[in-house]
């Protein structure tokens, strides 16, 4: 059964022009001396013309764009990014972090003792041995005013972010139902 699936396929071939010259020259002496391979090829070759005469290819209706198109139509499509994202969540969470990095950064800027000279002039020297990391005391950082000050200017604004946020799904589900 095998080599009966091996003769078809390269019978194929050689019909549909796929096979090499070598693999032409060796099937084509097979036909011409073996009778299951003309068999086989003849049988192919009437299939193949088969095909080519008998089937028409059905064409749609000249309306089938159109029907496509209004099918399409009536169906909800989805709206494009711009409509459901809503940029004001995006310009509230960029601000936040903004904000916070630039609070970061004036904190920083603020616990630098600028009195301190260099050891060379010009010449900026950090010596981080003198830091012990263990015995950091977070305490020192939440009790400064400004840090406080920043922490509840961000929260304030969060609480705002989340109340437009809660307003506009109001809004819409008040929206749904009343569609409905």
């Amino acid at each position: 059964m095998n080599d009966q699936h091996q003769i078809e396929a390269q019978l194929w071939e050689y019909i549909d022009g796929l096979s090499t010259p070598e693999e032409r020259g060796f099937i084509e002496q097979l036909i011409a001396s073996d009778q299951l391979w003309r068999s086989k090829y003849e049988e192919l070759l009437q299939f193949n013309k088969s095909l080519n005469e008998e089937i028409e290819l059905e064409q749609p209706s000249m309306r089938f764009t159109k029907n496509v198109m209004e099918e399409i139509a009536r169906l909800h499509i989805a709206p494009a990014a711009k409509t459901y994202i809503n940029k004001n969540i995006i310009y509230g969470i960029a601000g936040f972090m903004i904000s916070l990095i630039v609070g970061f950064v004036i904190y920083a800027i603020a616990q630098i003792d600028w009195s301190a000279a260099a050891t060379e002039p010009g010449r900026f020297t950090m010596d981080l041995s003198r830091i012990d990391f263990s015995r950091i005391d977070t305490s020192k950082i939440f009790s400064n005013t400004y840090v406080n000050a920043f922490m509840l200017v961000n929260v304030v604004l969060g609480l705002m972010l989340l109340d437009r946020y809660l307003a506009q799904q109001r809004k819409s589900w008040k929206k749904e139902g009343s569609g409905n």
